[in-house]
């Protein structure tokens, strides 16, 4: 009897220790993340707001397996323990018809349900699918560079470094390209990631719906500089925009294919720099320059060491 007693404390103190474990577990996430801006969802996009629903809805039909899968865990494991005399022996119940379907029936309903509505967002957000606007998108190309983002407006014939304005409510039209190893292009805040390669053109469509400013950033480890490399995207007023432009176009230093010679060195080196686009064909000059296994390019990004 005393063995028994001893036992039961001793079960008892486990499973109050382990539901304290539990309360510490989730006190600490709720102190980590409490007031802290998670960008991918507080999304501040077109883009990036359908792609934050989608992960809530994704979670939240997962959900509906695995909180009952825990509730069962613990009232299963607790009806059942070795000192309940009252629990009934049902050795057949394991083969309950009724229950295995429920066991493979729920989960195969939420994947079929979970594949229909990944084939709909696949297409809705493919990254190369322009977004349908009234308004004339910006376009922007973008070169990932060691280790910072070099942004080239064609249009107005500017370039910055390590930060990209936009006009908000307006498409913006990104065309990536890296002249270094392979990166990720990624504002977390306003779209999903895209990879940025050597010799290849990648796009991401994204548009801001408010004033501000966000951070982006390299998703894929790319050498020493990799933790370094981040920039920013100022969402303005298109009024703004059309001013920022205008005045970077007359104040700023000239880029040519000389000067960006220089500026494609590793670095680490991640201030905000302007300029006036010299060469209007730099960013179709980046991408040929690999196009062939003897191609300057290839032997320098080859070389430069990772």
């Amino acid at each position: 009897m005393r063995k028994d007693r001893k036992r039961n404390f001793r079960r008892a103190g486990q499973a109050i220790l382990s539901s304290l474990v539990a309360v510490i577990i989730v006190t600490v996430l709720v102190f980590v993340t409490h007031g802290r801006d998670i960008p991918v969802l507080n999304p501040h996009g077109l883009i990036a707001d359908q792609e934050r629903n989608l992960i809530l809805l994704t979670v939240g039909l997962g959900l509906i397996v695995v909180i009952p899968v825990f509730i069962m865990l613990f009232s299963i494991a607790w009806r059942y323990r070795a000192s309940n005399t009252k629990a009934k022996y049902q050795p057949d119940f394991a083969s309950h018809k009724g229950i295995e379907a429920l066991w493979w029936g729920l989960p195969c309903v939420i994947i079929l349900i979970l594949a229909i509505i990944t084939g709909i967002y696949t297409h809705a957000l493919d990254p190369f699918k322009p977004i349908d606007s009234s308004v004339k998108p910006v376009q922007i190309q973008v070169v990932s560079l060691q280790w910072k983002w070099l942004f080239i407006y064609p249009d107005q014939k500017i370039a910055t470094l390590n930060y990209v304005n936009i006009p908000k409510d307006t498409p913006i039209n990104f065309t990536i390209t890296s002249d270094a190893p392979m990166n990720s292009f990624w504002v977390p805040a306003l779209a999903g990631q895209v990879y940025a390669m050597s010799g290849m053109s990648t796009q991401l469509h994204l548009m801001a719906d408010s004033v501000g400013s966000y951070t982006g950033s390299s998703a894929n480890i790319s050498g020493d500089g990799f933790a370094d490399m981040h920039f920013k995207v100022n969402s303005m007023n298109e009024s703004d925009f059309a001013t920022w432009a205008k005045k970077t176009s007359i104040a700023s230093q000239s880029l040519t294919s000389s000067s960006y010679d220089g500026l494609a060195k590793p670095s680490h080196d991640n201030s905000e720099s302007a300029y006036v686009l010299g060469d209007g064909s730099l960013y179709n000059e980046v991408i040929m320059k690999y196009m062939s296994p003897d191609a300057e390019g290839s032997m320098n990004m080859s070389g430069s060491g990772m």
